[in-house]
Order: C-alpha cells, then structure tokens, then sequence
C-alpha cells in the first residue's frame, strides 16, 4: 500500500507485467546484446525481488483502525478490486491479478496470501499460503509484509474537521519472484532479463499499492463516517536494496 493519491493515469498490473517477455524480445533485439552472460543452467528459475516500505494515513485513532484491519472479510475483496481474491479460510485469500503473456507464453498469477491477527506487539503480518489445488504453473512467489499502527497528534491547518489524533499505517515488504521462462527467453542475456524483470516488478508494486491503499483509505473513513481529505498528505514510497533490511525488520 502506498500513501500518495492516485494520478489520472488508469492502473493495470495485468498491463505491465505483460512487458516483462515482450520488453525482453524487444530489447534484445534493438541491442544486438551477445549471450556470453547467459546464466550456467539456463533453465533455473529468474528472481526478481525487492525490499519496499511506506504507510498510510487514517483520520482517527489507532483502535479505530485496529477494528477496521480485524475484520479484513468486510473490504479486503472489494477493496481489491479488480482483481479478484477468493476467500481461503477465515484470514487468507487467493488473489488472482490476471492474465498476461507474449510470443506464446502466458501465465495468470494467483497467490494465496494469510492476513495474520495483530500480534503481541500490534503488528500485522501478511504471508503466503499454498492455494488448495493449484498449483502455479512456471512461477513462485514469497509475499512477506509487516504493518505497524503509529497513532500521533494530528496536524494543525489540515482542514475543517480533522481529528485531533491519527494513525499512520507504516508497511515494509519482503517480494521474491521466481518465474521459469521458457528456453527462448533465457537465450537472452541474464543480466537484460534480470534488470528488465526488477525494472517491472517494482512498477507494478507501486501501482498496486497507489490503488490499494487510495480504496482503503476510502472505504475505512466513509464506512466509519470519518472526514478525510480529497487529496491526502504524501509519504515517501521507497524501494530497497535486498541487502538494506533484514530479516528482522520483517519479523
């Protein structure tokens, strides 16, 4: 999720992870790379990942919030929208993000994702589970996200009916993707396949989470009759080297 109001421009993950083969054709081809930095075993899987962290901001106090977040089965699916995420239990989804391919390889990623009750010291933690019957065909995803409540004064001069007190919702997240291209895409250079490949994750998280949490803020304050502003405060959204958080700071 991610603090910034939405830009007039429409989201489309299933859109920009369609880029992620043919970018790799296109490229390659423009740049008439060699292939002497081709990976060892050419049909390993290719990781993508990142570190990425923000928060968002909500007009009331921290158990407001708190009340809102337990009970995720009210608006976690609709806030997920468009993209479609079937209930597994009673804290996990199956969240489908929609079909995408080129040059005849396509794919449609679903990954199970546990929303994990507050914990001892009020954290909520968000991992992945196995997805009953299914099994992801060519690719894998580790999905690992912490969110901490920080409630703190509220701001003078941020408008009539602001609270007295907010809550920040701060968010770090842990994403490992595995995909195993075909032998076509891993004739191209490894290093143009695993720099296009990060280029793309990190957009497509950061639109995903312009619009998740630009519907969260939405349905928390108007399902709680909370004023909120048109156009929220702005928070940093940053990615991270894999090395610049540890394991700690995701639990």
């Amino acid at each position: 999720m991610q603090a910034n109001s939405l830009d007039n421009q429409s989201i489309d993950p299933s859109s920009a992870l369609l880029g992620l083969t043919t970018s790799f054709g296109d490229v390659g081809r423009e740049a008439g790379e060699t292939h002497e930095d081709a990976p060892p075993t050419a049909m390993e899987p290719v990781h993508f990942n990142g570190y990425y962290a923000s928060c968002m901001e909500m007009w009331a106090n921290a158990r407001t919030v708190a009340d809102y977040l337990d009970v995720h089965s009210e608006w976690f699916r609709r806030c997920a929208s468009p993209m479609s995420a079937d209930p597994l239990g009673n804290n996990g989804y199956a969240l489908t993000i929609g079909k995408f391919g080129a040059m005849g390889y396509e794919v449609e990623p679903k990954v199970g994702l546990h929303l994990l009750p507050q914990d001892a010291d009020g954290s909520y933690r968000i991992e992945t589970i196995p997805v009953p019957g299914y099994t992801p065909p060519g690719y894998d995803v580790d999905f690992r996200a912490v969110l901490q409540l920080c409630e703190q004064p509220g701001q003078n001069g941020a408008g009539k009916g602001a609270p007295d007190v907010i809550t920040r919702v701060e968010w770090k997240l842990h994403l490992d993707v595995a995909i195993q291209f075909p032998r076509f895409i891993h004739a191209l250079p490894h290093t143009l396949i695993q720099s296009t490949g990060d280029r793309l994750l990190n957009q497509v998280v950061r639109q995903v989470s312009r619009r998740l949490t630009h519907k969260v803020q939405e349905d928390f304050h108007s399902t709680r009759g909370l004023p909120f502003p048109h156009q929220g405060r702005k928070y940093p959204w940053s990615r991270h080297h894999t090395s610049a958080l540890s394991g700690e700071d995701l639990g």
